[in-house]
């Protein structure tokens, strides 16, 4: 099932009176379930690719369905809703909110689609411990490391249960061992959430994991290789 659709995308930028091409002519499409991996040299266009799967930005041209729905047609009040109810996020620096706990973090989403306070305590503890943080459950940011708050992150993309989870650089502020236990964590929510984690990275822990791997030059995706 294709929960993701993009037809010759173009994202361009108009600096200093010449235009960049940072997405050009982007074809693709994601399953159900997949664990995918956006790879280039710095500049290749792999965040922008990520932003504007995510609804962040919007391309200069060509079309983006999620699930059937083709962002362009949405207004910025409907982006913002069909964002929050079908996609997370997972950011190089966290942005966890610091005056909230872990657990806090993790609800925050679903207070603002108005779950239930037993239904928001039941997913948010499943999230936690499925992360490894039963006993972080009342820590602040400040008061956890790097990788437990990179943790925090990925159970709180996860908890309204989206359709798929964009992941940007995920591992660039983690020592070796975190990048590790945080992609396996990853890997094993992927399996058991049937949620589609798309990654842009520089990490080669990262693309040995992947079970697909694009290679973006100059806006391009030059392969698209499926692993078994």
């Amino acid at each position: 099932m294709k929960v993701l659709e993009l037809k010759d995308v173009h994202k361009t930028y108009n600096s200093s009176e010449v235009k960049v091409h940072a997405v050009n002519g982007v074809t693709l499409d994601f399953d159900e379930a997949e664990f995918a991996a956006i790879v280039g040299p710095s500049g290749s266009g792999k965040t922008t690719l990520l932003n504007l799967i995510g609804g962040l930005d919007m391309p200069t041209s060509g079309e983006i369905t999620i699930d059937g729905t083709d962002l362009s047609r949405l207004k910025s009040s409907q982006l913002i809703d069909f964002r929050m109810r079908n996609i997370g996020f997972v950011f190089q620096s966290y942005n966890l909110i610091p005056v909230l706990s872990a657990k806090e973090n993790v609800e925050f989403i679903m207070l603002l689609q108005k779950w239930s306070k037993e239904e928001r305590e039941k997913r948010t503890f499943e999230l936690l411990k499925a992360v490894g943080l039963s006993d972080r459950v009342n820590s602040r940011p400040s008061k956890m490391s790097g990788g437990q708050q990179q943790r925090v992150a990925v159970a709180r993309a996860l908890a309204s249960r989206p359709k798929f989870v964009l992941a940007d650089e995920p591992t660039a502020n983690l020592d070796s061992k975190s990048a590790a236990n945080l992609l396996e964590i990853m890997e094993k929510l992927n399996h058991e959430e049937k949620v589609t984690f798309i990654f842009s990275t520089h990490d080669a822990r990262v693309v040995k994991m992947a079970h697909r791997v694009i290679t973006l030059e100059d806006g391009k995706v030059v392969s698209d290789e499926v692993r078994e």
